[in-house]
């Protein structure tokens, strides 16, 4: 029976004698390196071999001893086998507890590959990590310069797209003007020829009453010669002494009626005088003084200091050159309307405040701004009026100071129009009015050479009333003062109304059509059947006149008749909403 376990050589004497001979199973030698003890190998040799012999059950029977019954069946083992089994039990416990210092370097060896292997794993790891960033920086780089041309390239198909746009507005704008111009012309054209036959059908009719009391009168002359001849004398002496007495008499008439139509007009005025100091609201002729007043002292004070004071100026045209882009960049939508609004308050009110004589300059220059985007952007859209008068109303409600200095601005550029009232011979205060300033305190602009013509006054007016109707009917947080309240649209018709020298000058019906086309039937929604009353009225006196006196609203110019058929068609309209509603 043969073991091919290997093992080491034995260090035993007693086996060292029959390796060569009898056992072919080596281990690799090293007893150089061995952790054992060779007299301490031997001595467990050999008490392992004979404590092995004497337990095993292949032992001899050479021993003197009978076998048991049960292992007389068992194989004998020579002593060589048994020896050999000895050494290979000897060498397979040797085997177990040798120490083996190259397995030890060739396992400190794998760990320490293992461990270089690892850190050359991180190495490339990170290596690799960095990479991957590097090229993910890259291609970030390159997506967003992508994204970039690609935006750009957007930019200017938008570009292109918002110039045609403007382009095609554009024509659209002057197709439209040119449209208008014509139904204008052919309404005019139209007009002129209805009232040049109403006239010449009037001269026929007024030719022909006056041919017929002609011949009349002379046949009465004729038949009357010869009755009053006879009494001419007595008939002359008693009508004039009629016409005397009747003098005499018309003269204490007279007199007695103008002392109590003075009288009469004196409670009157000292009624209303009580009334409206009670209401705190003032005339017509109070509110143009105030607004002369208030023009005068800002010409003469802010406005003056500011443009001789050196280090004020720049300050000054600094916020006016803010100012007037973003009147320019406004649009009918609330985003807009508040966000030009919160920008203008921040020129006015930065948070290092401006000195109070470039703040109520600055106040005059935003008030100019804006009346002169209404003469230009509103009078050729009229839409464009909604959105300015809202940052004005709210431009009103926020700054202070701004509400008298709007409405003075307003009367130099409009004139008393805005009040309204017919300009007096004598300014605010008392200084006489000569043709030139008159001219100018009616709102009229251009120079000697080229002064404004009566159809460019009445256009540039409608542009700025229209901006004054909306502002009175804008919505406002709190209350503003009596030039900007909803009730002054009553107020404004009233005293219209009650000035017959105003009613015939030719912009009278443009100012109307205007109030009429912005609030007429917000009016009536307000003032009811007395609003009626007031359009009935104005009804009359646009088609067959005003009563007591005939004439006709806005006088006998062309300009006059045109703008009387539009305020015609605009009460014709307010009127007949009402009636759907």
């Amino acid at each position: 029976m043969r073991f091919t376990a290997p093992r080491s050589p034995s260090v035993s004497p007693v086996r060292r004698h029959h390796t060569s001979r009898e056992s072919s199973f080596r281990a690799p030698s090293d007893s150089s390196d061995s952790d054992y003890d060779s007299d301490g190998a031997d001595s467990n040799s050999t008490s392992t071999a004979s404590t092995s012999l004497s337990q095993s059950p292949f032992r001899s029977s050479r021993s003197g001893t009978a076998s048991s019954p049960e292992k007389k069946d068992r194989p004998q083992h020579s002593r060589a086998e048994l020896h050999q089994i000895q050494e290979t039990l000897a060498s397979i416990r040797l085997r177990a507890n040798h120490h083996d210092a190259y397995e030890e370097w060739q396992r400190d060896t794998r760990q320490e590959a293992f461990r270089a292997a690892r850190l050359e794993q991180s190495k490339a790891k990170l290596e690799r990590s960095r990479m991957m960033q590097h090229s993910h920086a890259e291609a970030a780089q390159r997506h967003a310069q992508m994204a970039a041309e690609e935006m750009k390239r957007i930019q200017n198909v938008l570009n292109n797209i918002s110039a045609k746009l403007r382009q095609e507005e554009e024509k659209f704008r002057a197709a439209w003007k040119e449209r208008d111009d014509r139904v204008k012309a052919r309404i005019e054209q139209a007009i002129k020829q209805e009232a040049d036959a109403v006239e010449a059908q009037r001269a026929a009719e007024k030719k022909q009453r006056e041919e017929e009391g002609r011949r009349r009168e002379e046949e009465l002359k004729q038949r009357m010669e010869e009755e009053n001849r006879k009494k001419k004398e007595e008939e002359e002496k008693r009508e004039e002494e009629e016409e005397r007495k009747k003098k005499e008499e018309d003269v204490v008439a007279e007199k007695k009626r103008q002392e109590d139509a003075a009288r009469v007009r004196k409670e009157r005025e000292d009624a209303l005088a009580q009334q409206r100091k009670s209401l705190g609201a003032a005339t017509a002729t109070e509110e143009w003084c105030f607004a002369r007043n208030a023009l005068r002292d800002l010409k003469t004070g802010p406005m003056k200091s500011v443009k001789g004071d050196k280090a004020m100026k720049p300050v000054w045209s600094a916020g006016r050159r803010a100012v007037t882009p973003k009147i320019g960049q406004l649009t009918n939508d609330p985003q807009s309307i508040q966000r030009i609004t919160k920008q203008l308050l921040e020129i006015m009110n930065p948070k290092q405040a401006h000195p109070p004589i470039v703040y109520h300059a600055l106040l005059s220059s935003l008030a100019k701004a804006i009346l002169l985007q209404a003469e230009t952007e509103v009078t050729a859209e009229k839409r464009s009026a909604i959105p300015l008068a809202q940052v004005t109303a709210n431009l009103l409600c926020e700054l202070a100071g701004f509400q008298e200095a709007f409405f003075a601005k307003l009367c130099q550029r409009a004139g008393g129009w805005p009040i309204p009232m017919t300009i007096p011979s004598t300014d605010s205060n008392g200084a006489p009015f000569d043709a030139v300033s008159k001219r100018k305190a009616m709102g009229y602009r251009g120079s000697a050479d080229e002064p404004e013509t009566q159809d460019q006054y009445a256009e540039r007016v409608s542009g700025l009333m229209r901006l004054y109707f909306h502002v009175l009917l804008a919505q406002v947080p709190r209350p503003l003062i009596q030039f900007y309240r909803p009730t002054r649209f009553w107020t404004y018709f009233v005293r219209m109304l009650a000035d017959p020298e105003l009613l015939r000058n030719p912009v009278a019906p443009s100012v109307i059509h205007t109030a009429l086309d912005v609030g007429g039937a917000a009016a009536l929604s307000a003032f009811g059947p007395q609003w009626l009353k007031v359009l009935e009225q104005l009804y009359e006196g646009v088609t067959t006149g005003l009563p007591g006196t005939g004439e006709l609203i806005g006088g006998k110019s062309p300009a006059g008749t045109a703008a009387r058929v539009r305020v015609q068609l605009e009460v014709e309209r307010i009127v007949r909403a009402f009636g759907a509603n």
